[in-house]
């Protein structure tokens, strides 16, 4: 159900859950371990989350045994999927979500606490429906949202529970990059190539600056990012990427 492919610096992770990757307590902790698999995984500096399915990335919970479970049993289920994003959000690799099938509830929250976004054109939808349900996003979706695309449109598409278009999702901010169908799969591979390319260091550093800096003061700001950027002067990838500026040639980043 999951599965963890790996080229080079970039690992890949395959949910296949058919017919809709919804999910319950034990395919969240599979996912969990794969995660933690990736991240230990010295050679790996990004990680790409994607369906196997061509009509659903992720579909939320599993209605069917949600609503079988007693409160406890779900409490649980959310704390495994909390795991989830926790491990993605703190890891020091970049991770990058595709999007080409429905992503709703907790499939949305996947996604968001993914760093990169990136999605094809499409008819597919993109939402968080909890309060259909009579709930509100539990695993990090209200907060993720109101970051990404601000506390009016993020309270509107929560309070109806209506999911958007990715066109729609693209002019908000919630998706990084759209590209049409047909050249999803070149365009995201040259995306994530890039990546993959870049200093290693120094993207972990960007990475915990952009989310340690929220909503902190502008001194607080400034003495994180000089926290975070001392460290990459006197690094192999800095050197190299001077040497590289100098000779005018592309950086080997290490």
């Amino acid at each position: 159900m999951i599965q963890l492919e790996k080229n080079g610096r970039v690992g890949t992770i395959i949910i296949n859950r058919p017919p809709a990757n919804s999910y319950e307590i034990n395919i969240l902790t599979l996912l969990a371990n794969t995660i933690e698999q990736a991240n230990n995984d010295k050679d790996i500096k990004v990680v790409v989350i994607k369906s196997a399915s061509e009509k659903f990335f992720v579909a939320g919970a599993d209605i069917k045994i949600f609503g079988a479970n007693d409160t406890a049993t779900n409490k649980l289920m959310v704390d495994a999927a909390r795991l989830v994003c926790q491990r993605i959000t703190s890891s020091p690799k970049i991770f990058v979500v595709l999007l080409s099938g429905h992503a709703l509830g907790g499939g949305l929250e996947l996604a968001m606490a993914c760093d990169i976004r990136l999605a094809a054109e499409g008819k597919y939808l993109l939402g968080l429906p909890e309060v259909n349900l009579g709930l509100m996003p539990g695993n990090g979706g209200a907060v993720r949202l109101v970051n990404l695309i601000g506390a009016s449109k993020a309270l509107e598409l929560m309070l109806t529970g209506d999911p958007i278009l990715p066109q729609k999702a693209y002019e908000l901010g919630l998706i990084n990059q759209l590209f049409t169908k047909e050249s999803f799969e070149e365009e995201t591979n040259k995306y994530i190539q890039k990546l993959a390319s870049m200093p290693a260091m120094a993207m972990t550093a960007i990475k915990q600056y952009v989310y340690r800096s929220t909503g902190v003061s502008v001194q607080e700001g400034l003495d994180l990012e000089t926290e975070l950027v001392d460290p990459l002067y006197d690094s192999e990838d800095a050197t190299e990427g001077y040497k590289a500026f100098v000779e005018k040639r592309t950086p080997n980043f290490k």
